[in-house]
């Protein structure tokens, strides 16, 4: 199986420096090569610009700019190609599926914070003094620099990567053959049901209280914002100290929601992974969950319009987006796949209105968390519901409602 670690390095100084040039010299290549297909494209021959094409271009630029391009790796350089070419693959996709397209833009030095190494040992070699009691990855043009490894990594180092996120640097390392890390069977089964007001419920009837970690961080976030508002755009280079702090604070408080979501959902699917052998959960597709409403035209009055629920939409949108279900449920595959547990996706369609006793499906059925069958008038909660009948559509055999 693959499997990415992820490290913080701790460069010295100079190494420090020479990582940020690095960064900067592949977003120029970036933002050059786009420019090149641009203006390809709009001359009047209609040009298009492939990879191949621009990869091939790499020897002449580095001769041409030893002292930036030709410091760096070829690969590197050709992964960062990869990248833009990938963005083009992915706009001519929306266009054709009708979606928004979405132009790949050009990226500013502070957006733009990650170098790929296809392969270990081209440019970079992942533990690179192996005899001495620090790790160490070596990356060309920087040097040999240290690791804060926290855990052995397993499994074969195929690409390297190394990020910036504020003042730190990452190194993440993308394994194949990662062994497995089977679990004993436990010979239990559930669905789960994923919710705002709990993070998500089995088909037992135990809820996952929901942390709300952006909610928590809103107050905090809202005045760092303020504070950083009341500076006027400059370019990096051209803020002061205080401009930069404020900077530097806001995408602090952004970070430390994002580990605190990352960091719950891995411990709640790790304490699933442990008690189940086989887990049914929903097939979401999140980005349709927290689309817009679409505005409703007045037909008696041109120019108005009717009132569609976009600010309501809006607040259960930041709550579906606050409780991060799509990062949940990527963790929890993976970790289901290591300790050899089964997890099976089902429609979620009218999982929480399905009356699990006798099959009654009604709007009716379901008021907030109160479950009542109009049928049958089975009552039960909501949630426990939708996870029950989410293990019915999985296939797995469950006790009798109770």
């Amino acid at each position: 199986m693959h499997r990415a670690y992820r490290f913080l390095l701790r460069p010295t100084v100079r190494q420090a420096q020479a990582l940020s040039e690095m960064l900067r010299d592949h977003c120029s290549l970036y933002n050059g090569a786009l420019q090149e297909r641009r203006d390809a494209y709009r001359h009047a021959s209609k040009t298009s610009v492939k990879y191949g094409q621009q990869s091939a271009q790499l020897k002449e630029i580095r001769a041409f700019d030893p002292e930036r391009q030709g410091r760096w790796s070829f690969s590197s350089q050709q992964a960062t190609l990869r990248r833009l070419d990938k963005a083009f693959q992915a706009f001519f996709r929306r266009v054709k599926a009708g979606e928004k397209p979405g132009y790949p833009r050009f990226r500013g030095v502070n957006w733009f914070d990650t170098v790929d190494f296809p392969k270990d040992g081209d440019g970079c070699r992942w533990d690179s003094t192996p005899h001495a009691p620090v790790t160490r990855v070596r990356l060309q043009g920087v040097g040999h620099v240290r690791v804060h490894q926290h855990r052995t990594v397993k499994g074969r180092v195929k690409t390297v990567s190394v990020k910036r996120e504020g003042r730190q640097w990452y190194v993440i390392l993308a394994c194949d053959d990662v062994p497995g890390e089977p679990l004993p069977a436990t010979g239990a089964v559930t669905g789960i049901d994923m919710g705002v007001n709990h993070f998500l419920t089995t088909s037992e009837g135990a809820h996952v209280p929901n942390p709300r970690h952006g909610k928590r961080n809103a107050e905090a976030l809202a005045e760092s914002q303020r504070a950083l508002k009341a500076f006027p755009r400059r370019k990096r280079e051209n803020r002061t100290a205080k401009h930069r702090r404020a900077v530097e604070k806001v995408a602090k408080l952004h970070r430390k929601v994002r580990r605190q979501r990352t960091d719950h959902a891995h411990k709640t699917a790790l304490a699933i992974v442990r008690d189940y052998d086989q887990i049914g959960h929903e097939r979401l597709s999140i980005a349709n969950m927290v689309r817009t409403p679409k505005p409703k035209p007045d037909p008696e009055t041109p120019g108005a319009f009717l009132p569609n629920g976009a600010a309501s939409k809006s607040g259960l949108n930041r709550n579906i987006l606050d409780a991060g279900w799509g990062v949940f449920l990527g963790i929890l595959a993976h970790k289901a796949e290591s300790a050899g547990r089964v997890l099976i996706p089902v429609d979620p369609r009218n999982t929480s209105r399905t009356c699990p006793k006798c099959g009654h499906v009604d709007a009716e059925n379901r008021d907030g968390e109160k479950f009542q069958c109009t049928s049958c008038q089975h009552v039960d909660h909501a949630d426990r519901v939708g996870a029950w009948n989410v293990a019915l559509r999985a296939g797995l055999v469950l006790p009798d409602v109770a």
